[in-house]
């Protein structure tokens, strides 16, 4: 079994097969968690897993979105509050996509680092060339509040020092396909597999030796590529990361008892 703790089949690129793609997932042993970008989106996310045993969702506003859709706590509130929802994201600062305000998005992703502590629910974090600012932000709300932030730096792409500064502030690393396109071999040697997530991230950042769109059934490729980089079997990879997923995001063991 494995887990694909990133997913985006409540996007339009799945609007003709999402249950399609799922049944395919299923089959092939992997759960996984359907990720909201906006309220639409998140929704959306929350129907999907409605249906299906091993789907799960997560709720929040992208920061690329904050101007194109105002934060409402209370709206956002109502979704995290339903039963498949097991995370807050994804939501963090993004300094790539222009135009970006950094004021604004700074102050959406703390409204629901806020929801996320009264829920007690981990965060999914999305960081695009804003890691310095994303860390500064945890860390002084870690220290301020006096309590730990639970959740994942998704789609990890940064260096070696970042993900150390992550890693002591007990966050996990989200490995997805970025891994064929930027070296990270650094980082996945030397992260702890206990700090491990799978991601696909579809229908984006697909796997060698894959083309297209990406899908949740091809993250067995990235679990390969971390046991090969680690020099160790695929079958520890899926195990330790299936075991990450199920402790943050409180994942039950079985479908059956969800």
């Amino acid at each position: 079994m494995i887990v694909d703790t990133h997913a985006h089949l409540n996007f339009k690129a799945f609007k003709d097969d999402a249950d399609e793609v799922i049944r395919r997932a299923l089959e092939s042993e992997t759960w996984l968690i359907n990720v909201g970008s906006q309220y639409s989106t998140s929704q959306r996310a929350i129907e999907i897993a409605e249906r299906y045993d091993g789907v799960f969702a997560a709720i929040g506003l992208h920061p690329t979105h904050v101007n194109d859709e105002e934060f409402s706590y209370e709206e956002y509130k109502k979704l995290a509050e339903l039963k498949r929802v097991v995370a807050i994201g994804e939501v963090g600062l993004d300094y790539f996509h222009e135009p970006y305000n950094k004021g604004l998005q700074r102050s959406v992703l703390c409204k629901q680092l806020d929801l996320a502590k009264e829920l007690n629910l981990p965060v999914i974090f999305h960081c695009r060339n804003a890691h310095d600012d994303l860390i500064k932000e945890i860390r002084s709300r870690c220290e301020i509040e006096s309590s730990k932030i639970t959740g994942v730096i998704h789609c990890f792409a940064g260096s070696w020092l970042e993900a150390q500064k992550y890693l002591d502030m007990g966050l996990y690393l989200g490995i997805n396909g970025i891994i064929f396109k930027t070296d990270l071999n650094e980082v996945i040697k030397k992260a702890p597999l206990d700090r491990i997530l799978l991601e696909t991230d579809c229908p984006y950042l697909t796997p060698k030796p894959m083309e297209g769109r990406n899908e949740p059934s091809y993250i067995k490729y990235v679990a390969q590529k971390i046991a090969e980089l680690k020099n160790i079997n695929f079958e520890e990879v899926a195990a330790a990361t299936t075991q990450n997923a199920k402790k943050l995001f409180k994942i039950p063991g079985s479908p059956a008892g969800r």
